[in-house]
């Protein structure tokens, strides 16, 4: 395998790896991590392999998002050992999509890959991702072929959505496509132009345009620890997809309104005529207030949901509006600048 070529060469070296000397990198690897003290160490060290292996400048960008372990303490040793191991500190946990921010605001390398520290996206499969940039494609994103260790709920849900926001989207999202991928440094610029709170950053990368293509992989199962996606958090996660690159939302509400009336309409219609042969049966299913509590209920409700969806798009108008920062950096180590020159 790729991975046991890799460690068979460092190991047969006589002097170890070099540290980061002056200069910008070549390859930046972004990395959130979040309560994960058993695989960060794991995580750096196949990364460092596989950098090592492709002959150029690279440094490892560890974002602390508000961990509740020993994972702070971790990436500090780590960043201790070895310069090119960077970490920035959050305030407090502002979410992995934030994290995924932060750390292409902070990014140097030319190319800049996005991969999660649960070591579920292989490290080994950066190789690849390189090789298509080195084509000339400027975002090459990681197309996941088999996805071992999740329910069917999960393997379900996820295609369904990717599927969804597909359609209902003006952004031609890969399918079975995450975070995990490269971006070349106009990508970069482009996305850190790009402040909105309410960030969907896969979605983004694929907005802004450039040149893009897919390498499938095999993501593995966790080996430690647990997800940090529980089910609220995919369902916010896929909100913010829908929300900030579809205006679906608000032309369903729209759309039930017509329907409540057109369902009034015939109701008044059909309750009119029955009532001309007053004498008869059906007409009488028609008194009384059950009825008219259903009709009541049912326009209520359709008022209800639409209120809903447009106080989804209100309050993310309120969010911009308040203009604050994305993310707050409580230390970053291993950076030449300040960390709050990055924070707009």
């Amino acid at each position: 395998m790729k991975y046991e070529r890799m460690q068979a060469d460092r190991n047969s070296r006589s002097t170890p790896p070099p540290t980061q000397v002056g200069g910008a990198p070549t390859f930046s690897v972004v990395a959130p991590v979040y309560n994960e003290e058993a695989l960060v160490e794991e995580f750096c060290r196949r990364t460092a392999l596989v950098l090592e292996s492709l002959g150029e400048p690279f440094e490892i960008v560890l974002i602390n998002d508000g961990s509740r372990d020993r994972s702070p303490l971790i990436m500090r040793s780590l960043h201790d050992r070895d310069a090119r191991i960077k970490v920035i500190n959050f305030s407090r946990n502002f979410g992995h999509q934030l994290a995924i921010t932060a750390g292409a605001d902070y990014a140097s390398g030319q190319a800049v890959v996005v991969i999660d520290s649960d070591l579920q996206d292989p490290p080994e499969v950066i190789p690849d991702l390189v090789a298509k940039w080195r084509e000339g494609y400027q975002v090459v994103y990681a197309v996941r072929e088999q996805r071992e260790g999740e329910t069917w709920f999960k393997t379900f849900t996820a295609a369904f959505f990717y599927r969804l926001i597909a359609r209902i989207t003006n952004v031609n999202l890969p399918v079975d496509a995450g975070d995990f991928r490269l971006m070349d440094r106009k990508v970069v610029k482009a996305l850190n132009s790009i402040r909105e709170q309410h960030r969907f950053m896969r979605g983004l990368s694929v907005w802004v345009g450039f040149q893009s293509t897919g390498v499938p992989y095999k993501r593995h199962a966790r080996t430690a620890g647990s997800t940090n996606y529980p089910l609220r958090k995919m369902l916010k996660f896929a909100l913010d997809g829908i929300t900030s690159f579809s205006y679906l939302p608000l032309q369903l509400a729209t759309y039930l309104g017509f329907l409540a009336a057109l369902l009034c309409l015939l109701f008044i219609l059909v309750v009119f005529i029955l009532r001309l042969g007053a004498a008869s049966a059906q007409a009488a299913a028609f008194y009384g207030q059950a009825a008219t509590l259903a009709s009541v209920l049912f326009i209520g409700a359709v008022q209800m949901i639409s209120l809903g969806i447009i106080g989804e798009y209100v309050g993310r108008i309120y969010d911009e509006v308040k203009g604050r920062p994305l993310y707050i950096v409580a230390e970053a180590l291993g950076f030449e600048h300040k960390g709050e020159e990055r924070e707009s």
